[in-house]
């Protein structure tokens, strides 16, 4: 699963909590209560004056003090008293009142011990009829609203089958949600009454963490795993999706018909799914498997290009692990109103409508990532599932671990070592905050689990063993437990033995140290050479506070010392102290002394290199993560040498490098020609979208006017990528608005919201009240990230309009703000907008100031997203 959640990829579509901290400025995580297991209370009675030897003698009537001991917090895996073996679902739909009209045939056998009974999770169910299949005595049963428990009338064996079946009515309803899983209703009916014109219909689901027993019945843990059919009756007019192969389709008399779909290998119940909907569906194949894009009918051109290289990503992974893709059809969905990222339904992954966009807008900003995520889960997550939440790292570390793997691949070293970094810091930011093990069987809230650690710390971990062991080992290791552990749920243990069996190495130091403890090393190195007696000195001392994490990690990695640009020696070392000195003897005076030069491990470092040497690894380190740390810290040195290296940044052949090292340029007042020109050219000819941006940025700072004028008209004129257009048309329009004028115009129409932004940038800087109707025809349609912005554009030109449509404007807000079927982007963004008018009052305009206090507690009241609720209660 992808996450939109605070930590995770900015690139594919940022948290929903990360959009708010950006928004509001504030970071808020909330934990749940837990009630006490008395169970576990263990209560000694102590003197403790007995235990002070120079104690006075106890008296009759001295009081004791009670000391009461509990056991720390521990979610045990799910006892398993029934093997769940196959799920036959027939399924019809009331949309009008949101329920699931359903018919289960469930096939069970105990798992070990005997049993006359079993346990099933149906959450919300009315029950028509509980039996075995083809008898018509009904069994009886007893329901609590989540689970039913239901009395077989007789003892079965081991090896003893038994089908049951249920005819039941399921209303799902969300009793909760997460930062990562904003709601656990489970299956979703969006607009089911065509209330909403600019909306489709459609029914979704979501079914982890253990959500789908709120739409069908089931044994709703991951340990388990079950085959699947699944019949679905649904208006012709809609086209279906559900997990494993279409079979069949029958048109019924009253103009509906029924799709079968059948799932012959087992999967974990949460990672059932349905997608109905009117929906384009774009064929494509891989190595005779169909491959399939779900997307909206205005999508159908931009399929291909939404999912890109989904055949490509299927060879790669299936070659890179040794294990062919063991699935029999790869599906892809968009819908709306979706309340995650992104989910791996065994081959039927639902996405989010944040990847449902053109080509155009696809450039540089495709949905690579996202896709290799969800794919590569079908070998760890589908294929393997983590048998508890505990472990879930073993999904989705590996998960997050494919982006990476996708990255070097398709874009090379540099571009995955770029998102290496970001994925450490992610993990780094939360640290920040709180800490916990990787295999965490401590938590509050299985949702906790969906988290930096899980994710972002899970890969990273995933990329020091593979730096550890090698290449071919670490891949070899991948097969083997793949291998061994087939359709299967896994521990961590299993993972740690397959890696023992590949590399005949003891690694319970390195799974204990990063998967079962908590924290990351915090390290301070200090370089040194001793020209006497020619010899190069490192040392490290770990920092990390002790209380909270291990005080010495062991980490095997590298030093590397440049004794020029071509002689490079590599010294292999192991830190295993709390503050440890290597030395080396070296044939000449070193350039650069560089600790962890692969820069795999998962640590915060802070050492001294000097200016030169920075210098010295702009130029000649050979990784992304050596001239990214460079440029960081080079940017503020004033010597000629840092300047000169800065400008050769410009030039590095990596675009995140270029770019950096371009925003760190004057702002004002760039004089030399060459650079000039050199900047002219970056925003015409380079060969990334970000880069050509930020050049334009710097094209303030040259003069040439002139100039600069016509290199924004062609700029608009010829680019294709939007992000581009719009900051050429905000410049054009600063050097000259009659010519700028000109371009808006024709570009009112345009749909994309890069455009549209940067529109009403140069509205609001007009303070041209005749341009309000610009905002009002577009403010039906902001509803992702673009309404942030565009709604607080559209806040500041009606202030400066006057009172009047300063109140139409906060009414309009309001009306989003409170509307619970817009998205919460778009909710937020009206939100923010109507604080930041609040903010922007003086104390003398107290009417207006009663009436935004009015609405934002209105606003607060009538919010049903918790996490946005709680927020706003300590915003507002």
């Amino acid at each position: 699963m992808v996450l939109i959640s605070i930590i995770f990829k900015l690139k594919q579509m940022r948290s929903f909590l990360l959009m708010v901290i950006v928004l509001l400025a504030l970071g808020c995580n909330t934990q749940k209560s837990i009630p006490t297991d008395d169970d576990l209370v263990v209560t000694e009675i102590r003197n403790l004056d007995s235990i002070v030897v120079t104690a006075p003698a106890i008296t009759p009537y001295e009081e004791v003090e009670e000391i009461t001991y509990t056991l720390p917090k521990y979610n045990e895996t799910f006892t398993r008293s029934h093997d769940l073996l196959h799920t036959k679902l027939d399924l019809k739909f009331d949309w009008e009142n949101e329920q699931v009209i359903g018919k289960a045939t469930l096939t069970l056998k105990p798992w070990f011990y005997a049993s006359d009974e079993v346990v099933l999770d149906a959450k919300g169910f009315e029950f028509k009829r509980i039996g075995y299949e083809g008898k018509s005595e009904e069994l009886n049963y007893t329901y609590n609203g989540q689970k039913v428990k239901i009395d077989l009338g007789k003892t079965y064996q081991k090896d003893e089958k038994y089908t049951l079946f249920i005819d039941y009515i399921a209303t799902p309803s969300a009793s909760g949600g997460s930062s990562a899983i904003t709601s656990d209703k489970g299956l979703y009916f969006i607009n089911p009454r065509g209330e909403d014109p600019d909306k489709p219909t459609q029914i979704w689901t979501q079914g982890e963490t253990e959500s789908n027993s709120r739409w069908f019945p089931t044994i709703d843990k991951p340990v388990e795993k079950t085959t699947q059919e699944m019949f679905l009756t649904v208006d012709d007019k809609y086209k279906t999706l559900s997990n494993g192969k279409f079979m069949s389709s029958k048109k019924n008399e009253d103009g509906t018909r029924t799709d079968y779909w059948k799932m012959d290998q087992p999967h974990a119940p949460y990672l059932f799914m349905i997608a109905i909907g009117e929906y384009v569906v774009v064929e494509d194949s891989w190595e005779n498997i169909p491959v399939s894009y779900y997307v909206e009918p205005a999508y159908e051109k931009d399929a291909e290009a939404i999912f890109d290289h989904t055949p490509e990503m299927l060879t790669f992974f299936s070659d890179l692990l040794g294990l062919k893709y063991p699935w029999p059809k790869y599906d892809q969905v968009v819908v709306r109103d979706y309340v995650s990222g992104a989910m791996e339904n065994t081959t039927g992954v639902i996405f989010g409508e944040f990847v449902q966009r053109h080509e155009r807008e696809l450039i540089d900003n495709n949905n690579d990532l996202i896709v290799a995520h969800e794919m590569i889960h079908h070998w760890f997550g589908d294929y393997v599932t983590c048998e508890s939440w505990a472990n879930l790292t073993l999904n989705e570390g590996f998960a997050n671990y494919g982006e990476y793997l996708w990255l070097e691949h398709h874009e090379g070293v540099d571009a995955a070592d770029h998102h290496m970094v970001d994925e450490r810091f992610g993990y780094f930011n939360s640290a920040y905050r709180n800490i916990h093990p990787l295999i965490d069987f401590g938590y509050q809230d299985k949702e906790d689990m969906f988290d930096a650690h899980s994710y972002n710390k899970g890969g990273a971990t995933l990329h020091m063993l593979r730096n550890y062991v090698g290449d071919e080992a670490f891949f070899a290791s991948l097969n083997e437990f793949l291998n061994d552990n087939a359709y299967k749920p896994v521990e961590v243990h299993d993972l740690r033995l397959a890696f023992e069996e590949v590399t005949g190495m003891d690694l319970n130091w390195f799974f204990n140290q990063w998967f079962l403890e908590a924290g990351h090393p915090q390290l301070n190195v200090n370089y040194d050479f001793d020209e006497t007696t020619m010899t190069a000195s490192v040392t490290v001392e770990q920092t990390q506070d002790p209380d909270r994490m291990p005080p010495i990690f062991i980490m095997p990695t590298a030093v590397d010392i440049y004794i020029s640009p071509t002689s490079v020696i590599r010294h292999e070392i192991v830190v295993d102290q709390r503050e440890q000195t290597f030395t080396f003897e070296v044939p000449g005076t070193p350039q650069l002394i560089n600790f962890n030069p692969d820069h795999a491990l998962l640590a915060t470092i802070e050492d001294d290199k000097t200016v030169e040497n920075y210098i010295f690894q702009l130029y000649h380190a050979p990784r992304y993560s050596d001239r990214f740390e460079a440029v960081l810290n080079l940017r503020s040195e004033g010597s000629e040498g840092a300047q000169k290296a800065m400008l050769a940044a410009i030039s590095d052949p990596y675009w995140h490098v270029r770019q950096l090292a371009i925003y760190e340029l004057p702002s004002v007042d760039i004089t030399d020609k060459n650079l000039q020109d050199k900047l002219i050219d970056l925003a015409e000819n380079d060969p990334h979208s970000a880069v050509r941006s930020a050049a334009l940025d710097k094209l303030r700072a040259i003069g040439r006017d002139a100039e600069v004028i016509e290199v924004t008209k062609r700029i608009i004129s010829k680019e294709r990528a939007y992000p581009v257009i719009g900051d050429a048309l905000q410049l054009l329009s600063e050097k000259d608005k009659t010519e700028a004028a000109k371009y808006v115009k024709t570009l009112e129409s345009e749909e994309n919201w890069d455009i549209i932004n940067a529109i009403a940038a140069i509205y609001v800087e007009s303070e041209d009240p005749s341009h309000l109707p610009f905002f009002e025809q577009k403010i039906k349609d902001a509803d992702g990230w673009e309404a942030i912005s565009f709604f607080g554009s559209y806040m500041s030109l009606a202030e400066k309009a006057g009172t009047e449509e300063r109140d139409k404007a906060l009414d309009n807000l309001f009306a989003i703000a409170t509307d619970m079927t817009q998205s919460v982007w778009g909710r937020v963004g009206a939100a923010a907008a109507i604080n930041n008018a609040r903010k922007n009052l003086l104390p003398s305009d107290g009417a207006t100031i009663l009436k935004l206090d009015k609405m934002l507690s209105e606003i607060k009241e009538k919010e049903t997203n918790p996490q946005l609720k709680s927020i706003y209660n300590q915003q507002f």
